[in-house]
């Protein structure tokens, strides 16, 4: 009976797992025949989960009950969703704080006291900095993950970097999270091209408008396009350069929202960043320790000149 039962476990955990499972499937994991799987699924329906049988060849899938059934999880399983509550429960979205909170709190009672140790050693090792990032609204955050499953055209009044407000329109395509903001990248009505808003700054305007046939996104690498409209093209300077370290060097002097990086071999990559004043590069790429050749803009090569002489006089004169 003991058997049985952890084998009915297992099932539930499998199910869990993935949208749908063939019969074959199940009984190589579980080391049964696939008439005892047969069996255990109806066990599993007698206690009162919908477990729904596919079409075609033999398969289950996992349905929606009137109540939630209880999660299986492993020990990695386990501290990641604890980690990910307690991330939540710092408020990186509006609105979702004290549930996060009350669902870790449940989490954290039932967990074996091995993992209850490795989840407090990293929250109390580890130091939430607040006002880094302004917090999305989870309404509006679910709104807009819904426009974009649905192909719904959405319509919001949207505030810049410079405070301006504006009206509109947009196919909302996917949502990126940066790590710091949450994007949404989509083909722009009025500007008849392919454009990123940060969601925080977005406040949406009901009804949706109408449903729209999906576009060929600007990239597949949706990633990467964030960090390059995000990280130049706003600002009046756009810089190219190349440095003399490999990308990933690079990569771990910056967030992806400052600069895009592009490898060219294991010593030398390319790096594309932007800003409004030429001293917030010179600073920035200075500080990276890392040697670099500027390809433009040339007002960038006139500016590290400038400073380059000023440093050298200031070294002179110390001395």
């Amino acid at each position: 009976m003991a058997e049985t039962s952890a084998r009915l476990l297992r099932l539930l955990s499998l199910l869990q797992t993935r949208r749908e499972w063939s019969g074959a499937e199940l009984s190589e994991r579980l080391g049964v025949t696939t008439r005892t799987v047969r069996r255990d699924v109806e066990r599993l329906r007698e206690l009162g989960y919908p477990v729904d049988a596919t079409a075609g060849a033999p398969g289950y899938r996992l349905g929606a009950g009137s109540a939630l059934p209880p999660l299986l999880l492993d020990d990695d399983e386990a501290v990641a969703v604890a980690v990910g509550l307690s991330t939540a429960a710092a408020g990186t979205v509006a609105g979702i704080e004290e549930t996060s909170a009350r669902a870790l709190a449940k989490l954290e009672r039932v967990l074996p006291s091995r993992l209850r140790h490795r989840v407090h050693a990293l929250q109390s090792m580890t130091v939430p900095m607040k006002g880094a990032a302004s917090p999305v609204d989870a309404g509006v955050l679910t709104a807009v993950a819904a426009a974009c499953r649905d192909h719904e055209v959405l319509r919001f009044d949207y505030r810049s970097h410079e405070g301006r407000e504006s009206s509109r329109s947009a196919e909302p395509h996917r949502l990126v999270h940066s790590g710091r903001w949450w994007y949404l990248v989509g083909w722009d009505a009025g500007k008849e091209d392919w454009r990123t808003y940060r969601v925080d700054r977005m406040s949406l305007r009901t009804p949706n408008g109408p449903r729209f046939v999906p576009r060929d996104p600007p990239d597949e690498d949706l990633a990467a396009y964030l960090s390059r409209a995000v990280s130049s093209a706003p600002y009046r300077y756009q810089a190219r350069l190349t440095m003399h370290a490999s990308a990933e060097v690079v990569a771990g002097h910056m967030p992806p929202t400052m600069g895009t990086v592009k490898s060219v071999d294991e010593e030398t990559c390319v790096l594309l960043c932007g800003a409004n004043n030429l001293d917030e590069i010179v600073i920035w790429v200075g500080l990276m320790d890392v040697g670099f050749v500027v390809h433009e803009p040339p007002e960038l090569v006139e500016r590290i000149g400038v400073v380059a002489d000023r440093l050298q006089a200031s070294r002179a004169t110390t001395r």
